[in-house]
C-alpha cells in the first residue's frame, strides 16, 4: 500500500515530531511511505520557544518540506503532490486547531481530483488552552477526514461531542522505542551531577496546565517527610519563567528542587529517564501526553493527575500511582512510592504492561482502515 503521512517530522522537534518519525518507521516495514513535512511550521511570533529544530535528531526517512503554516500557496502545492503520488491513504496526526486551516485545504483539495481515504490520528481535540473558534476550526478539518484513531476516551468523548457518528478505532498510545536503552543509573547521575539517593523527575515543555507549581508546592512538603532526595524539573519554558523560580525562593527548597529551563535533545533524553527513580505529570488539565509511553520505554514508574486520560494508562499501585491534582496528594504519593519500592516491583510489572502498547498493534489499527 502506499501512503502519505502528513505533519511534523525531523528537524522539527518534540513529541510530535518523535511520533510521527516513529509511525513512520514502523508502517514502512510493509509499505511505501512518503512524509510531507513542513517547510514552517509556527511563525517565530507564534513560537515562545528559543528554538523550534533539535539539530542532534537525524532522520534518512523519505520527507518532503512543502507546508508552510501560514500560507495557502504552499498547501496547493502539497495537495499537488500527494494527488501525484496517488496513495491508498493520507494519513493526519491532530493536536490543535492552528493546524485545520491548512489540513483541512490539503485534504480538501486532494479529495476534489481523487479518491482517497483519510485518517486522523487524534492527540486532542479540544485543546488545553482553547479559544471561542478552535470547535469551528476542528470541524471544518474533520468534516473532510473518513476515520480516526483515538488513544484515550477522554479524547474519545471529544470526538464524539462533536461528530455523533465518526467512525473511529480507539487504540493506545504506543510506547516510544526511539531514545534508546536505559543506562546506569549511579552513571546517569553522576553525568547529570545529582548526588542524592532519591530522584523525581518532571520532564517536557512547561507550560500552565502542566502544574509544574503543584509540583513544587509538593516538594515544599516533602521536604517535611522524606530524606536525600531531589526533584528535577527540566523542559523549555512557553511562559515567563520568574514565578517558578520564584516560588522555589520563597519556599527555601533551592537545595532539593533543581529547576532547568532547556530543551532536552533526542539524544540526550535517556539520561534523564535513566537517572529518575519515578516520573510525575501534575498536570491539571490533560486528554494524554506523551510522557506516559516514554517513562514505560524506560520502565519508570509515573504519578499522573486523574485529568483527561491521564489516568488510563496507569494500574495503581503497579505501574504507579493516580491522584487529584492536588500538591499534597501528589507529595503523599511519592512518598507512598519509596515506602512500597522494595514491595512492589514496579519495574516488572511495567515490563508486562509494555505489552499492551506496541507499536505493532497500533500499524494493525492503521492496516484496518486502509483495508475497509
Amino acid at each position: 500500500m502506499k501512503i502519505v503521512i502528513v505533519g511534523t517530522f525531523p528537524p522539527f522537534r518534540g513529541g510530535i515530531s518523535n511520533f510521527y518519525q516513529t509511525l513512520y518507521e514502523n508502517l514502512s516495514y510493509g509499505h511505501d511511505v512518503t512524509a510531507i513535512n513542513f517547510s514552517l511550521q509556527y511563525p517565530s511570533m507564534l513560537f515562545p520557544g528559543k528554538s523550534q529544530f533539535d539539530n542532534n535528531q537525524k532522520s534518512d526517512l523519505n520527507i518532503e518540506r512543502i507546508i508552510n503554516s501560514i500560507n495557502p500557496i504552499s498547501w496547493h502545492k502539497a495537495a499537488k503532490r500527494i494527488i501525484e503520488l496517488k496513495p491508498d491513504i493520507v494519513i493526519f496526526k491532530y493536536w490543535m486547531p492552528f493546524f485545520a486551516p491548512s489540513f483541512g485545504s490539503i485534504i480538501r483539495l486532494i479529495k476534489k481530483k481523487i479518491n482517497i481515504k483519510s485518517l486522523v490520528i487524534c492527540d486532542n481535540i479540544i485543546p488545553h488552552e482553547s479559544r471561542f473558534f478552535d470547535n469551528r476550526l476542528t470541524k471544518y478539518f474533520f468534516k473532510y477526514i473518513d476515520y480516526f484513531i483515538v488513544m484515550s476516551r477522554s479524547v474519545e468523548n471529544d470526538l464524539l461531542s462533536l461528530f455523533p457518528n465518526a467512525k473511529y478505532i480507539y487504540t493506545p498510545h504506543p510506547l516510544y522505542d526511539i531514545f534508546g536503552k536505559s543506562i546506569n543509573k549511579e552513571e546517569s547521575r553522576s553525568h547529570l551531577k545529582i548526588n542524592e539517593s532519591k530522584l523525581i523527575l518532571f520532564f517536557g515543555l512547561i507550560r500552565p496546565y502542566k502544574g509544574l507549581d503543584l509540583l513544587i508546592q509538593a516538594a515544599n512538603v516533602l521536604k517535611q517527610k522524606l530524606t536525600d532526595f531531589k526533584v528535577l524539573a527540566i523542559g523549555d519554558c512557553y511562559e515567563n519563567p520568574e514565578p517558578y523560580s520564584n516560588m522555589i525562593d520563597e519556599h527555601k527548597i533551592n537545595d532539593i528542587f533543581d529547576l532547568r529551563f532547556e530543551f532536552v535533545p533526542h539524544n540526550k533524553v535517556s539520561l534523564y529517564f535513566s537517572a529518575a527513580d519515578i516520573i510525575v505529570l501534575p498536570y491539571k488539565s490533560a486528554t494524554q501526553s506523551g510522557i506516559v509511553p516514554v517513562a514505560y520505554h524506560f520502565n519508570k514508574p509515573v504519578i499522573v493527575t486523574n485529568v483527561g486520560g491521564l489516568g488510563e494508562i496507569v494500574q495503581e499501585g503497579k505501574t504507579g500511582y493516580v491522584v487529584n491534582p492536588d500538591s499534597v496528594e501528589i507529595a503523599n504519593s511519592i512518598i507512598k512510592y519509596y515506602t512500597n519500592s522494595d514491595k512492589i516491583n514496579f519495574k516488572e510489572n511495567i515490563k508486562v504492561y509494555n505489552k499492551t502498547f506496541s507499536w505493532d498493534k497500533f500499524v494493525e489499527a492503521i492496516q484496518s482502515i486502509i483495508v475497509k
